[in-house]
Protein backbone atom coordinates (compact mmCIF):
# COMPACT_ATOMS: atom_id res chain seq x y z
CA UNK A 1 0.00 0.00 0.00
CA UNK A 2 2.70 2.24 0.79
CA UNK A 3 4.42 2.05 -2.75
CA UNK A 4 1.33 2.87 -4.17
CA UNK A 5 1.26 5.80 -2.00
CA UNK A 6 4.52 6.87 -2.99
CA UNK A 7 3.93 6.49 -6.75
CA UNK A 8 0.64 8.76 -6.52
CA UNK A 9 2.74 11.72 -4.44
CA UNK A 10 5.62 11.35 -7.24
CA UNK A 11 2.82 11.72 -9.72
CA UNK A 12 1.60 14.83 -8.03
CA UNK A 13 4.66 16.28 -7.41
CA UNK A 14 5.80 15.86 -10.92
CA UNK A 15 2.39 17.45 -12.08
CA UNK A 16 2.57 20.02 -9.71
CA UNK A 17 6.42 20.68 -10.83
CA UNK A 18 5.19 20.35 -14.53
CA UNK A 19 2.24 22.99 -14.08
CA UNK A 20 4.53 25.42 -12.11
CA UNK A 21 7.91 25.30 -15.03
CA UNK A 22 4.92 26.24 -17.39
CA UNK A 23 3.48 29.17 -15.23
CA UNK A 24 7.06 30.57 -14.99
CA UNK A 25 8.27 30.06 -18.60
CA UNK A 26 4.67 31.49 -19.85
CA UNK A 27 5.21 34.00 -17.51
CA UNK A 28 8.59 35.26 -18.55
CA UNK A 29 7.46 35.14 -21.88
CA UNK A 30 5.04 37.89 -21.46
CA UNK A 31 7.61 39.75 -19.41
CA UNK A 32 10.01 39.49 -22.19
CA UNK A 33 7.89 40.27 -24.70
CA UNK A 34 6.99 43.54 -22.56
CA UNK A 35 10.43 45.10 -22.63
CA UNK A 36 10.22 47.18 -25.81
CA UNK A 37 6.98 48.52 -24.51
CA UNK A 38 8.56 51.30 -22.01
CA UNK A 39 6.10 53.83 -21.64
CA UNK A 40 3.48 51.28 -21.60
CA UNK A 41 5.55 49.48 -19.01
CA UNK A 42 5.68 52.75 -16.79
CA UNK A 43 1.76 53.14 -17.15
CA UNK A 44 0.72 50.13 -15.92
CA UNK A 45 2.95 50.28 -12.71
CA UNK A 46 1.09 53.84 -12.24
CA UNK A 47 -1.81 51.92 -12.41
CA UNK A 48 -0.94 49.57 -9.88
CA UNK A 49 0.50 52.44 -7.76
CA UNK A 50 -2.53 54.70 -8.35
CA UNK A 51 -4.79 51.24 -7.53
CA UNK A 52 -2.59 51.02 -4.15
CA UNK A 53 -2.83 54.75 -3.45
CA UNK A 54 -6.65 54.61 -3.59
CA UNK A 55 -6.67 51.96 -1.33
CA UNK A 56 -4.80 53.47 1.42
CA UNK A 57 -6.52 56.81 1.28
CA UNK A 58 -9.99 55.10 1.25
CA UNK A 59 -8.67 52.52 4.06
CA UNK A 60 -6.94 54.83 6.20
CA UNK A 61 -4.05 52.67 7.49
CA UNK A 62 -1.31 50.83 6.24
CA UNK A 63 0.79 53.59 6.66
CA UNK A 64 3.97 51.55 7.39
CA UNK A 65 3.42 49.82 4.22
CA UNK A 66 3.43 52.74 2.67
CA UNK A 67 7.07 53.96 4.13
CA UNK A 68 8.76 50.44 3.40
CA UNK A 69 7.41 50.69 -0.34
CA UNK A 70 8.62 54.08 -0.59
CA UNK A 71 11.90 53.49 0.80
CA UNK A 72 12.57 49.96 -1.42
CA UNK A 73 11.88 52.57 -4.34
CA UNK A 74 14.16 55.23 -3.06
CA UNK A 75 16.60 52.06 -2.93
CA UNK A 76 16.01 51.27 -6.53
CA UNK A 77 16.18 54.95 -7.48
CA UNK A 78 19.49 55.20 -6.74
CA UNK A 79 20.35 51.85 -7.87
CA UNK A 80 18.97 53.38 -11.27
CA UNK A 81 20.80 56.62 -11.09
CA UNK A 82 24.16 55.20 -9.76
CA UNK A 83 26.84 53.76 -12.45
CA UNK A 84 27.97 49.61 -12.23
CA UNK A 85 31.35 50.42 -11.64
CA UNK A 86 31.73 53.27 -9.16
CA UNK A 87 34.75 55.11 -9.63
CA UNK A 88 34.78 56.28 -5.92
CA UNK A 89 35.97 52.67 -4.65
CA UNK A 90 38.30 51.84 -7.75
CA UNK A 91 42.00 53.16 -8.39
CA UNK A 92 42.53 55.94 -10.15
CA UNK A 93 44.11 54.78 -13.52
CA UNK A 94 41.21 52.04 -13.67
CA UNK A 95 38.26 54.57 -13.80
CA UNK A 96 35.15 53.42 -15.47
CA UNK A 97 33.92 56.90 -16.34
CA UNK A 98 36.49 59.49 -18.41
CA UNK A 99 37.06 62.48 -15.62
CA UNK A 100 37.75 64.80 -18.93
CA UNK A 101 36.05 65.09 -22.42
CA UNK A 102 39.45 63.92 -24.23
CA UNK A 103 39.84 60.43 -22.55
CA UNK A 104 38.82 57.37 -24.01
CA UNK A 105 34.71 57.10 -24.41
CA UNK A 106 33.19 54.72 -22.04
CA UNK A 107 29.24 54.46 -21.88
CA UNK A 108 27.51 55.03 -18.87
CA UNK A 109 26.39 51.48 -17.71
CA UNK A 110 23.79 51.36 -14.76
CA UNK A 111 23.94 49.27 -11.76
CA UNK A 112 20.35 48.66 -11.80
CA UNK A 113 19.05 48.42 -15.77
CA UNK A 114 15.70 50.57 -16.66
CA UNK A 115 13.83 47.06 -16.95
CA UNK A 116 14.49 45.47 -13.04
CA UNK A 117 13.67 48.58 -12.00
CA UNK A 118 10.28 48.95 -13.63
CA UNK A 119 10.10 44.88 -12.69
CA UNK A 120 11.11 45.26 -8.81
CA UNK A 121 8.66 48.46 -8.37
CA UNK A 122 5.66 47.31 -10.16
CA UNK A 123 6.15 43.77 -7.87
CA UNK A 124 6.35 46.42 -4.98
CA UNK A 125 3.31 48.05 -5.39
CA UNK A 126 1.51 44.90 -5.96
CA UNK A 127 2.72 43.28 -2.83
CA UNK A 128 2.35 45.99 -0.56
CA UNK A 129 -1.20 46.17 -2.04
CA UNK A 130 -1.62 42.60 -1.27
CA UNK A 131 -0.64 43.24 2.18
CA UNK A 132 -3.29 45.63 2.55
CA UNK A 133 -5.84 42.75 2.58
CA UNK A 134 -3.82 41.75 6.16
CA UNK A 135 -5.09 43.43 9.45
CA UNK A 136 -2.00 42.65 10.83
CA UNK A 137 -0.01 45.07 8.38
CA UNK A 138 -2.07 47.66 9.61
CA UNK A 139 -0.07 49.44 12.57
CA UNK A 140 -1.04 52.78 13.88
CA UNK A 141 1.27 55.39 13.65
CA UNK A 142 1.34 58.87 13.07
CA UNK A 143 1.89 58.87 9.71
CA UNK A 144 3.10 62.92 9.50
CA UNK A 145 6.31 61.89 11.17
CA UNK A 146 6.33 58.54 8.63
CA UNK A 147 6.06 61.48 6.05
CA UNK A 148 8.84 63.85 7.27
CA UNK A 149 11.19 61.22 8.15
CA UNK A 150 10.89 59.92 4.45
CA UNK A 151 11.51 63.29 2.94
CA UNK A 152 14.52 63.93 5.22
CA UNK A 153 15.62 60.76 4.09
CA UNK A 154 14.88 61.53 0.26
CA UNK A 155 16.05 64.45 0.52
CA UNK A 156 20.35 63.67 2.08
CA UNK A 157 19.83 60.83 -0.20
CA UNK A 158 19.29 62.56 -3.78
CA UNK A 159 22.08 65.30 -1.85
CA UNK A 160 24.81 62.51 -1.98
CA UNK A 161 23.96 61.56 -5.21
CA UNK A 162 23.73 64.44 -7.51
CA UNK A 163 27.15 65.25 -5.80
CA UNK A 164 28.60 62.27 -6.92
CA UNK A 165 27.15 62.67 -10.30
CA UNK A 166 28.60 66.07 -10.45
CA UNK A 167 31.98 64.80 -8.73
CA UNK A 168 32.47 62.03 -11.38
CA UNK A 169 30.79 64.23 -13.87
CA UNK A 170 28.25 61.32 -15.34
CA UNK A 171 24.46 61.85 -16.17
CA UNK A 172 22.40 59.10 -16.32
CA UNK A 173 19.44 60.69 -18.02
CA UNK A 174 21.54 62.26 -21.32
CA UNK A 175 23.08 59.38 -23.25
CA UNK A 176 26.48 60.37 -24.85
CA UNK A 177 27.21 59.37 -28.65
CA UNK A 178 30.81 58.27 -29.61
CA UNK A 179 31.60 60.39 -32.09
CA UNK A 180 34.44 58.31 -33.54
CA UNK A 181 38.23 59.18 -33.54
CA UNK A 182 38.98 62.60 -34.32
CA UNK A 183 41.49 63.54 -37.45
CA UNK A 184 42.64 66.45 -37.68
Amino acid sequence: MEGVEADGGDAVQSLLAKWKNDVSRTFRYYLDRSAPYTFRRWLGTLAAASIYILRVYYGRGFYVISYGVGTYILNLLIGFLSPKEDPELEAPDGASLPPKDNDKFRPFVRRLPEFLFWYATTKAFIVAFLMTFCSIFDVPVFWPILLCYWIFLFVLTMKRQITHMIRYKYDPFRKKKYSGSKSD
